[in-house]
């Protein structure tokens, strides 16, 4: 697939373009040895198709080179588009109106993991694997698992309040800030929140910070809440003949008063590309699979996986195939995070879209995509957390010049979405992507305090210009 370059703005006189002496002022901030003049790749893309090239590239290893960087671009009004691992979906790091592209990728040091308070002290570079594989060292468990955990970073993961599968039963990246070290547009640095699970003097500056998509100021280190490392934990792979009797199942488990780790579907399309990656045979016309994880003490977990297959095949299951030991639930998750990878090769057009709506809804959604794909020519993968409602659907075409048509689609898409109560962001974020799909959602009062928010903190409009609001 070729790239989707994009134009600076809609109104291309508004680019920024960095001179020789802002250019000279920066380096005299920060040094030498953290600037990269001609920067191309990676630092013009994220994981979309989009694409667009910062004037500069700033690397700070300290806390002080950021506030410096903030100074000075403050005072001469340069754009700053802080990055993370460039694992995004939506453009958020990208500088679509020139720029210096931030990344904390240096700043990636784990500061401490205390087993007797129960929370770890990072820095916004560090990639989110080595957060939960330092906190399993101490016998404790960071939950918070968005897809790519081994590129993405714990800041990154922050500013768009990521997700994935253990949300339905340990709640989002959000749920585990307790503090935060930022940078603020004036180069001041602001500690917000505390290290105790409780604390509610004054507005909860942290969690404001969480979601913000670099908007507000610049993450530089966390305090995050850790819990007892689950002991053992079991997986299995559930068959369905279609997916209103795949929801009707996964009803069924909650309603049973199981509370998994994580159950995750696959559509009859994702499992068509996937085909001999899947563990067990998946027959039917357009069949489901349920991906289902318990976690927790073993002599409890794995009777209650007996249980919820059980469960699984009174609501019409055709096949069950528990994975109780590590390599065939390592096969189970391997063939899952396969499908991202497979619908990119196999379509010449690839669009994510990573909706939600209430769980009751999820089988009703997917039921009205073959409508949009006949209306738009598009064809629509669906799957991801079956336990949250959170749906990815990955729009493809077979030619790139449908883009425009396709794009239509989406637009009536995520109108479906909002008439069944859903949203259009479950964890990407919006960044330059999806802002043209939030007035439908937000209300003229809620865009308008929140832009209100944006300016308090950012009088000049420094931080990540044309991002969510634009």
């Amino acid at each position: 697939m070729s790239d989707h370059n994009l134009p600076p703005t809609s109104d291309s006189s508004r680019r920024f373009v960095l001179t020789d002496a802002q250019r000279a002022a920066i380096v005299a901030a920060v040094g030498e040895a953290a600037v990269l003049h001609a920067p191309g790749e990676p630092y013009d893309r994220d994981a979309s198709e989009l694409r667009a090239a910062p004037d500069m590239v700033v690397l700070p290893e300290t806390v002080e080179q950021v506030q410096a960087l903030l100074r000075c671009a403050n005072a001469h009004a340069i754009p700053v588009i802080p990055r993370g691992g460039g694992t995004g979906l939506a453009g958020g790091c990208l500088a679509v109106r020139g720029g210096v592209v931030l990344s904390l990728e240096r700043m990636n040091r784990i500061r401490a993991i205390d087993p007797r308070n129960l929370v770890a002290e990072v820095e916004a570079g560090v990639i989110s694997q080595r957060v939960r594989d330092a906190a399993a060292e101490q016998g404790l468990y960071y939950p918070p698992d968005p897809a790519g955990m081994d590129r993405s970073t714990i800041g990154g993961n922050v500013a768009t309040n990521a997700g994935g599968p253990a949300c339905v039963k340990y709640g989002v990246t959000r749920d585990y800030v307790l503090g935060v070290e930022a940078v603020l547009p004036d180069g001041e640095l602001l500690r917000a929140g505390v290290r105790t699970r409780k604390g509610v003097v004054g507005y909860d500056m942290a969690h404001l910070l969480c979601g913000s998509e670099g908007t507000l100021g610049v993450i530089t280190a966390l305090t995050l809440k850790l819990v007892p490392l689950p002991p053992a934990t079991v997986s299995m792979a559930v068959a369905f003949p279609d997916m209103a009797t795949a929801m009707r199942g996964v009803a069924a488990v909650l309603g049973g008063g199981h509370l998994p780790s994580a159950i995750e579907f696959l559509d009859h399309r994702c499992i068509r590309l996937l085909g001999e990656l899947l563990p067990i045979p998946v027959p039917g016309d357009k069949p489901s699979l349920l991906i289902i994880e318990l976690d927790g003490a073993r002599e409890q977990i794995v009777p209650e996986l007996d249980l919820v297959a059980a469960i699984c095949r009174q609501q019409g299951a055709t096949h069950v195939l528990p994975a109780a030991d590590e390599e065939t639930r390592a096969r189970v998750w391997g063939a899952r995070r396969q499908v991202s990878l497979r619908i990119h090769d196999y379509a010449a057009l690839y669009m994510s879209e990573d909706v939600a709506v209430p769980l009751g809804a999820i089988a009703e959604l997917v039921a009205a995509l073959p409508e949009f794909e006949q209306r738009y020519g598009m064809e629509i993968f669906a799957f991801g957390h079956a336990g949250d409602g959170n749906i990815h659907l990955n729009v493809t075409a077979p030619t790139r010049d449908t883009r425009d048509v396709v794009e239509q689609g989406i637009v009536a898409l995520v109108g479906k979405v909002l008439e069944l109560g859903g949203t259009i962001s479950g964890e990407h974020g919006i960044g330059e992507a999806k802002k043209h799909l939030l007035p439908p959602e937000l209300s003229p009062a809620s865009i308008r305090l929140q832009q209100g928010i944006r300016q308090v903190f950012d009088p000049k409009g420094i931080m990540n210009p044309g991002k969510v609001f634009g």
